[in-house]
């Protein structure tokens, strides 16, 4: 292989599992585009439960992506969610495979329909 035939399959991106379901993927996308999130905040920009998003973020923290921070405001207990530095890079890693597939299939498409269009000069 020459050193312009691009990255070598280690060298890609690889999907993320823990990221890859479909909540944990809503969550860390959503809690991407801020530092930080009020829980209720998720839930409802993700559309799911407290439940659903308490179960989420528990395995999103347990992978080390996400992290919770308890408090209060006034006297009403508040959790606020974030990405880790971890998290970041898993959800743009994953993001990045999805994007490389993506290119991928466009380029066997269109070698397809080369391939059918010289068919059918013949």
């Amino acid at each position: 292989m020459g050193a312009d035939d691009g990255p070598t399959p280690d060298d890609r991106p690889a999907l993320d599992e823990t990221i890859h379901h479909p909540t944990r993927l809503a969550v860390a996308a959503f809690l991407s585009a801020c530092d930080e999130a009020e829980f209720a905040a998720v839930r409802d920009g993700c559309q799911v439960s407290d439940s659903v998003l308490s179960k989420t973020s528990s395995a999103l923290e347990a992978a080390g992506y996400l992290t919770a921070r308890k408090g209060y405001v006034g006297k009403r207990p508040r959790t606020w969610l974030s990405l880790t530095p971890a998290g970041r890079h898993a959800l743009d890693g994953h993001i990045a495979a999805l994007q490389n597939i993506a290119v991928a299939a466009r380029e066997v498409g269109a070698r397809g329909q080369a391939e059918r269009a010289g068919q059918a000069r013949q």
